[in-house]
């Protein structure tokens, strides 16, 4: 079999999201063959995305028959910044920003838990506290552990959950309060993006701070923001926060994975009866209205808090409802974000093919 015929046969896998097969979308990049060995390098941007493992899957059942192994790679398109500049953060694959138009609505706990999440599916994760006001995620992920110098002043960042965490928290006093304009914030947040050992990752999550300002500019401004999570909770006066969030990742050309819902129905440990606290529904009419992919509900259930005040975030229990809405909403970021990826190969590869006469 040689590459030609490898190639005929690849396109019998289907993109579930694109709508069409992956070599005409242009999602297989080189093909080689050896010894009875098929190495393929797939234009794939979401690593351990059920969407992308599942492509991964029927490629190498693809040739099971013919007692063929297949050794797949994956592999995306460098990032320039601009004006043609190297990128930052080079060996990060994927930034994920978590935004919420308001305080309150549970957007640390949504980062804690989508990075944790991530790291449970086999992803390389790193997850920045960019709140540099109030930074709570090393309480919510019980992490006491500050970060190691090395000898050429950067900083090494401990982990929790499989996870690496950097943020303000391990470099102030507990109740130290942090009272910057807006250049220090700039300075602060380039550190402790550029000065700190990431290593190779799949996906940094960063959890930003509420509203729209220095810090959320800062980040859109210097970072390679693959895409942005917004979350809110059902009820009106935060989607109308919300909508602000959109209004900026737009202005700024970043694209939304999606909204997740917070704080949605709460069932009674009592009696059982649900109870819409905040209002109902709130978050799926509003990515509708604004045509943004609905990542999930999470309900308002006192696990969350228990879970954020002992450092245990929810989504590593497997036996429970919330852990499992949790669970949903990190596949469904991990899916989107494959989507962008490959939607943006594709379209590039559409760009470069001759029109049909």
């Amino acid at each position: 079999m040689d590459e030609a015929a490898v190639r005929d046969r690849l396109r019998a896998i289907e993109d579930p999201d694109l709508g069409d097969d992956i070599v005409s979308l242009g999602l297989v990049n080189e093909i080689t063959i050896d010894d009875g060995e098929i190495a393929i390098d797939l234009a794939l941007g979401a690593p351990y995305s059920p969407t992308e493992t599942a492509i991964a899957g029927e490629i190498r059942d693809l040739f099971a028959d013919d007692g063929l192994e297949v050794d797949l790679s994956a592999s995306i398109p460098d990032r320039d910044g601009p004006g043609g500049e190297e990128q930052v953060l080079p060996n990060v694959k994927n930034v994920i920003a978590v935004s919420s138009g308001k305080g309150g609505v549970g957007k640390s706990t949504v980062a804690v838990n989508l990075a944790a999440g991530l790291s449970q599916l086999g992803a390389r994760v790193g997850l920045f506290d960019a709140d540099v006001y109030g930074p709570n995620v090393p309480r919510m992920v019980d992490a006491d552990e500050p970060p190691m110098a090395t000898e050429d002043e950067t900083l090494v960042p401990p982990e929790k959950f499989g996870v690496k965490l950097m943020s303000m928290a391990f470099l102030v006093g507990e109740d130290d309060p942090v009272i910057w304009r807006g250049p220090m914030v700039h300075k602060v947040i380039t550190q402790l993006t550029e000065d700190v050992e990431w290593g190779h990752l799949d996906y940094l999550v960063v959890d930003l701070p509420p509203g729209t300002g220095d810090t959320q500019l800062t980040m859109l401004q210097t970072m390679p923001v693959t895409g942005a999570v917004i979350v809110t909770t059902p009820q009106d006066v935060a989607l109308d926060d919300a909508r602000k969030g959109l209004q900026m990742f737009a202005r700024h050309d970043t694209v939304v994975l999606g909204i997740a819902e917070n704080m949605a129905t709460f069932v009674c440990p009592d009696c059982g009866g649900e109870h819409a606290i905040f209002g109902e529904g709130g978050g799926q009419q509003f990515a509708d209205a604004h045509d943004m992919p609905f990542l999930g509900s999470i309900p308002l259930d006192p696990q969350v808090r228990e879970g954020g005040d002992a450092g245990e975030p929810t989504v590593l229990d497997q036996e429970s409802d919330t852990g499992g809405a949790f669970r949903t909403l990190t596949e469904n970021v991990a899916n989107n974000t494959g989507i962008v990826h490959r939607r943006g190969v594709s379209s590039a590869v559409a760009e470069r093919s001759p029109p049909e006469e």
